[in-house]
């Protein structure tokens, strides 16, 4: 009599689903980080001196652009470039792992909200020289390209760690349950979103005082702590990259299956990756 081997499968791919959702939970604060281009980063340019002549301007949300730009290029780069020189010395066929690759994702994105952070004091403190803290409408006499770089490393950060995740999901998932893993990647975009949110929310309620010391004001950013902001996220996103490294120190890649040839030639063995980070 042959005994169905279907539950027990069901219980192994379940559990390789639950092993990666540690990986997957440091996601998260990534997107929260990134979600501020969209906002906060969009506010900032729209005080900015944004002519390219004395006829045109550029819209401020098309500043995002550059990230798109970056994160195109980077992962160009890493595809043709990076990959080759890192086998080199790692002898593996990726050049690194999925999870390094996710976590230099996540040390870019620490530097493009500390950066962010000191351009905002940059550009308050333009405005603060003419006189214009006080004018929530007014042009301050600062390039809007300044911005760039935090935009630029925001687009790195994602070609690492947002391509890295899927990849990561694809090749660790049970074949049976890629979609279910694929599903888990746009899962963490849209928490990374409410996150995003949230702390906006708990932020306006616990700096929003008598005295209208609010980080985030809603009139006027220039009298605003929005580089407070910044580094907050910073500092999450570093407790949440050692969270990551912890966790990707321990994390145990599936075996790798590998099938013999037919004219009994052997294959070059595939070493499981386990715990190496």
């Amino acid at each position: 009599m042959t005994i169905a081997k279907g539950p027990t499968y069901g219980v192994e791919e379940l559990k390789s689903i639950i092993r990666m959702g540690s990986i997957w939970a440091s996601g998260i604060l990534l997107i929260t980080a990134y979600a501020q281009q969209g906002t906060f980063s969009l506010k900032q340019a729209q005080t900015m001196d944004r002519h390219l002549t004395k006829s045109f301007q550029i819209p401020a949300g098309s500043m995002s652009l550059f990230t798109i730009l970056t994160m195109l290029i980077t992962a160009a780069f890493y595809d043709s470039v990076f990959i080759r020189v890192a086998r080199q010395f790692t002898g593996l066929n990726r050049g690194i792992t999925f999870l390094h690759r996710m976590g230099i994702g996540l040390v870019i994105s620490n530097f493009a909200t500390l950066v962010a952070g000191f351009i905002e004091i940059k550009r308050k403190n333009v405005a603060k020289a003419h006189g214009l803290i006080e004018h929530s409408n007014a042009t301050i006499p600062i390039s809007v390209f300044w911005p760039v770089p935090q935009y630029s490393l925001h687009g790195m950060a994602e070609a690492f760690i947002s391509i890295g995740h899927m990849e990561f999901f694809y090749d660790q998932a049970p074949e049976s349950m890629r979609s279910t893993a694929m599903a888990l990647f746009w899962t963490s975009i849209s928490i990374g979103n409410y996150v995003s949110t949230l702390l906006v929310t708990l932020i306006h309620n616990f700096t929003n005082g008598p005295n209208g010391s609010n980080w985030l004001p809603d009139k006027n950013i220039n009298k605003g702590k929005l580089e407070y902001f910044y580094w907050l996220i910073t500092l999450l996103q570093f407790v949440n990259l050692i969270y990551y490294l912890l966790c990707a120190k321990f994390y145990s890649y599936k075996p790798v299956q590998v099938h013999d040839k037919g004219d009994n030639s052997s294959e070059k063995n595939q070493v499981e990756l386990s715990t190496t980070f």
